[in-house]
């Protein structure tokens, strides 16, 4: 055989062929119509086809850099609060690390994501009463502390306030400009705050008038609401995550989970792309200012699940018919309020002057 020739026993690209390897280099996909009119649209970058999700990201980063820093011991339990798509990343990070992991959730959580979880190796924790003022992820984060007491030589990533939660998005800010060379505004969902902040500060570097806009869910203490009951799972906080970049964002939009629905149904019959809560909302306010702004601005925004856990919500008809989540289509325009406590928002809504919230009166002391 002549010595150059190929072995085909060998893989082609071996970077690629680990389970980290796996996750990253995520499609790009083109959304317009009917999000935004003919000639208009958005770059959509597709964080579902990580195989858990965006959160594989910060699940693989978190453990390698506790790892690295002595923090996190070999073969040591790992334990976290999730809502569900970081657990992926964790049961992820568990697997290629040999890290045994517990997952402290609450009763929204999908069957079929406790049923995945279980299926990857992690025991799944419920809690059953929500925190006084914290909600249920208070509770959970509660629970946590609990059973480090009872796993010795344990770790918990805090996703909340750990900040290479969000240098694990480097590389996808990476991804964006290397793909689109110019990005002039740039669409997060926000619930820790990961990935808007890690995004968005690689970014501002190269395109230093990037304009951040954050999407929230009506309901969460984020950028200054109060806290109440939310439908939508993985964007929105009953607490104020420190990891929350409040000096990047340019302005938030709150979403109501009717109209995260519409948008999510939209896109998955005009662009078989489909995702969650976060995916719609995002979509949402993505396609209006696509509608917006000038015909040349680029607009990129993160898609940071696909549609699997959903089937029985968002993209259930029986469903959502119970919670009155078909009954019309979002408004063309989004509310407007000028300052992030100037009145209790209950649909879509946009304010453009964005401060940490605990600035504002009376939020000290909701930081649990």
């Amino acid at each position: 055989m002549h010595s150059s020739a190929t072995d085909l026993s060998q893989p082609a690209h071996p970077a690629r062929t680990g389970l980290s390897g796996l996750v990253g280099n995520t499609p790009l996909l083109r959304v317009s119509q009917p999000l935004a009119p003919q000639g208009r649209g958005f770059w959509a970058k597709l964080e579902g086809f990580n195989p858990g999700g965006i959160k594989d990201r910060p699940g693989l980063h978190m453990v390698e850099r506790a790892r690295a820093r002595g923090d996190l011991l070999p073969g040591a339990r790992i334990i976290e609060s999730t809502s569900g798509t970081l657990g992926l990343g964790l049961a992820l990070a568990g697997m290629v690390y040999g890290h045994p992991v517990t997952l402290v959730t609450d009763p929204g959580l999908e069957p079929s994501m406790t049923r995945l979880l279980t299926a990857y190796g992690a025991q799944v924790d419920v809690v059953r009463e929500p925190h006084p003022t914290g909600g249920w992820q208070q509770a959970r984060r509660d629970r946590v502390t609990e059973l480090m007491g009872r796993h010795p030589g344990s770790w918990c990533p805090d996703q909340y306030n750990n900040p290479d939660n969000t240098t694990a998005y480097t590389p996808l800010a990476l991804e964006l400009a290397r793909e689109l060379r110019h990005i002039d505004v740039l669409v997060c969902s926000v619930g820790t705050g990961g990935h808007s902040a890690g995004v968005s500060r690689v970014l501002r570097q190269l395109y230093p008038d990037l304009t951040l806009v954050g999407v929230d869910t009506v309901g969460s203490t984020i950028f200054g609401q109060p806290a109440r009951s939310r439908l939508m799972r993985g964007l929105g906080s009953s607490i104020y995550p420190r990891n929350v970049a409040y000096e990047q964002f340019s302005e938030v939009h709150w979403v109501a989970p009717a109209e995260a629905v519409w948008a999510c149904r939209q896109l998955a019959a005009s662009h078989y792309a489909a995702g969650g809560w976060s995916v719609g909302a995002v979509a949402l306010v993505a396609g209006w200012l696509a509608r917006t702004l000038p015909e040349e601005t680029r607009i990129a925004a993160v898609f940071p699940d696909g549609p699997q856990r959903y089937l029985g919500t968002v993209y259930d008809d029986d469903y959502c018919a119970a919670h009155g989540l078909l009954d019309s289509p979002p408004a063309g325009e989004p509310d407007v309020i000028a300052s992030l406590d100037e009145k209790e928002v209950t649909r879509w809504t946009r304010c453009a002057t964005v401060v940490d919230p605990l600035t504002l009166c009376g939020a000290e002391g909701r930081t649990r």
